[in-house]
């Protein structure tokens, strides 16, 4: 262990006033990080990357002078690429990708003054809402290290709430940063699409349904990280609209009396577990009580059908995933370069035809439509953030028949035998059945939190998402700041790492 006993009972930005104030180094608090990671991380397999010798290198030069100014941070294993440092994708066909440049987003974390000691832990290309590559094994949850942390984010969420750092970053592309945040007791904002680059390497990432950001313990973390990296990159497909004014002002503003619609029905009409039903029906008491108007009602969109729409996107983007091994490879990617679903998912993809695209993403544009005349009634929309609690490890995988089916569709390229015989129905409502609720705004492009308000009697976390209309994470953030007030979760940690 490290000399700083008291280093979880700040957040990030409590960690660099201390620095400012000269009552504790960047060298301490990276060696401190460093201890921590040393000591927990092999119980929870978050961090498959560790970059100690950059921290420290990084430690003892001149630190830009930003908002995070000396803090420990950690990065997505997932399109946040490092110069020098492998950027795998949780597959291990890139296990030695290794970028020679830096990410737009990683330039603006070392700005803001972020000393970057690792990469995180997840699934092989983003791909699933739990944490279990075959590359590096599985990231454990540390409320309960049998059960998953969630997906894709789920080394960031894992490391954060057991204390290894105050903030790790993630993406999402279909609740990747908002569900674990939710399985880990903590702040997961998705910013609307626009809002942070994806440069140089990237544009629309799915299609734009992916946004990055970061995974936090308090709301001002979220928002002054927000404050840094927001704004278009050179070659940017979309320029939004700047925020009015700070975000860190916003979680100090408050947030008037707003009407905010709730439900706890799956968009996909599969069923949602009680204690997701009570979280729902308990933030909308508490929302009450603070002086909002809360009612049931939830928009005039067919889940099923956007649902199918996301998988298909989701199939092809695999697809050209696979396809695009190639140029790391040198040679045509088979299928033992990648795990066997993925496999699976890309023959599927390959069975889809430019018209079916087409057709999924106009079906993205009447939800996006229907959502904004949605908001012109309510200001916020209010769902659990998954159906169920987080899952034991293992439990989603693939039960031996369906290992036999995915063996014998990837020997014999199967996937439009697959796809014709009805099974891929059956596949997508399996996937999204835990987690039905998130991908509508990744989407419709809207910006959306979870917030942890609500824990099981097991005591395991379960967030509550709330989804603002396009480009007003200024509105999330005033009723975060709000909830964080009247609700307190920061010190609310898993017995097992809490001080």
């Amino acid at each position: 262990m490290g000399g700083f006993e008291a280093y979880d009972r700040y957040d990030a930005m409590g960690l660099a006033e201390l620095i400012r104030k000269g009552e504790i180094s960047p060298v301490e608090l990276c060696e401190e990080a460093i201890a921590r990671v040393e000591r927990i991380n092999p119980e929870l397999n978050a961090v498959v990357t560790p970059m100690f010798a950059q921290g420290r290198s990084a430690v003892q030069g001149p630190l830009p002078d930003g908002p995070f100014f000396g803090v420990p941070f950690l990065l997505k294993d997932l399109i946040f690429a490092y110069a020098g440092v492998p950027t795998s994708n949780g597959c291990k066909a890139l296990k030695n990708n290794i970028p020679d440049h830096d990410s737009e987003m990683v330039v603006r974390f070392k700005k803001a003054g972020l000393v970057i000691l690792g990469k995180t832990n997840t699934p092989e290309f983003g791909l699933v809402a739990v944490t279990e590559p075959e590359l590096f094994g599985p990231c454990r949850n540390p409320w309960d290290l049998d059960r998953t942390p969630g997906g894709s984010s789920g080394g960031s969420a894992a490391a954060v709430a057991s204390g290894m750092t105050p903030m790790a970053s993630g993406g999402d592309g279909g609740g990747s940063i908002r569900i674990p945040a939710a399985y880990c007791g903590l702040f997961g904002l998705k910013p609307s699409r626009g809002r942070n680059p994806s440069g140089p390497d990237h544009g629309r990432v799915w299609q734009g349904a992916v946004q990055e950001h970061v995974i936090s313990r308090s709301v001002r973390d979220s928002a002054a990280m927000l404050d840094a990296t927001q704004g278009p990159d050179i070659g940017a497909p979309y320029i939004i609209r700047p925020p009015e004014r700070p975000y860190l002002m916003e979680i100090e503003k408050d947030p008037g009396k707003l009407k905010i619609a709730f439900t706890a029905d799956s968009p996909i009409r599969t069923p949602v577990h009680p204690e997701c039903v009570n979280a729902v029906k308990d933030a909308a008491r508490l929302l009450e009580s603070l002086g909002h108007h809360v009612e049931e009602a939830s928009p005039n969109i067919d889940g099923k059908a956007l649902a199918k729409s996301y998988l298909t996107m989701y199939f092809g983007e695999v697809a050209a995933d696979i396809e695009g091994l190639q140029s790391v490879l040198g040679r045509k990617a088979g299928r033992t370069d990648v795990e066997p679903l993925t496999w699976v998912l890309g023959l599927l993809g390959r069975s889809f035809t430019a018209g079916h695209f087409v057709q999924a993403m106009r079906e993205w544009d009447r939800a996006a439509r229907e959502m904004g005349r949605f908001f012109q009634k309510y200001a916020l929309y209010l769902t659990p953030t998954t159906a169920y609690p987080p899952a034991k490890i293992g439990e989603l995988k693939p039960s031996p028949a369906e290992s036999v089916l995915i063996q014998l569709v990837n020997t014999f390229s199967l996937g439009g035998l697959l796809k014709a015989s009805g099974m891929v129905d059956q596949m997508a409502e399996k996937s999204l059945e835990r987690t039905p609720f998130t991908q509508l705004a990744n989407l419709c492009g809207l910006p959306a939190m979870s917030v942890p308000l609500y824990w099981t009697p097991d005591n395991l976390p379960l967030g509550l998402q709330f989804i603002a209309p396009f480009g007003e994470e200024a509105v999330l953030f005033r009723l975060a700041g709000q909830l964080e007030k009247a609700r307190p979760w920061f010190d609310r940690r898993p017995p097992a790492y809490s001080r």
